[in-house]
């Protein structure tokens, strides 16, 4: 990993939560292929990989209506999310190397945020499960802090323009086909995370890797 002389070249690193700072995604999977067979749509956890990365619940309720013709019931949200939670509790854990970015990155004094589709409760019960909150202490959003979640780029603005940095300045790091299309449309770089993710998904993205030892030395540049 590069050392602190090799500075960052961006004003601002945002990052997304599930995939890239919390290894979340298969839990995440798992937990709405349960959820959703209870509803009657049978999906295994690697077609709700596919089908649901990057969005928000409320985006997973248009795709199942859409796709499967499916009117989702009233208690969907809390079903998942008691499901999820609960695996979470058990089995979450940092993507491997992130904290050693996150470290790196304060040792240079370079800002960093977080902005997520996820809820406002689970980014904060995810952070607080991998011992990350106070990383992030006042500098993340979630879903309910925008009125429409990726792919639209007002959740990378928000984030932007509450740290107080121009989108051209900023650096967004995302797994998700939904996420690089919300920062392109933003206005920013973006670096997409491929350890799980297929690099095909990620196309539109300015970079791809497939390790958090990579990023630093995109970052630098």
């Amino acid at each position: 990993m590069p050392q602190p002389d090799a500075p960052c070249r961006f004003a601002l690193v945002i990052f997304d939560n599930d995939g890239v700072v919390i290894d979340s995604e298969p839990l995440a999977s798992l937990a709405m292929s349960e959820t959703l067979a209870l509803a009657g749509c049978h999906l295994s956890p690697a077609q709700c990989d596919e089908l649901f990365r990057g969005a928000t619940l409320a985006r997973d309720r248009q795709i199942v209506r859409d796709r499967f013709s499916l009117v989702l019931p009233s208690t969907f949200e809390e079903s998942y999310t008691g499901r999820l939670f609960a695996l979470m509790a058990r089995d979450l854990r940092p993507v491997e190397g992130v904290t050693e970015v996150l470290d790196l990155l304060g040792s240079q004094g370079t800002r960093y945020c977080l902005a997520s589709s996820g809820s406002r409760e689970r980014v904060l019960f995810s952070l607080s499960t991998v011992g990350l909150a106070d990383r992030f202490a006042g500098r993340w959003w979630g879903a309910e802090d925008v009125k429409e979640g990726k792919p639209s780029p007002e959740l990378f603005l928000l984030a932007a323009s509450s740290m107080g940095a121009a989108p051209h300045e900023c650096v967004v790091v995302e797994d998700a086909q939904l996420g690089v299309q919300a920062a392109r449309a933003a206005g920013m770089t973006v670096f997409g995370f491929a350890a799980r993710t297929p690099a095909a998904d990620l196309a539109g993205a300015d970079a791809i890797f497939t390790s958090m030892a990579q990023l630093p030395g995109l970052l630098a540049g």
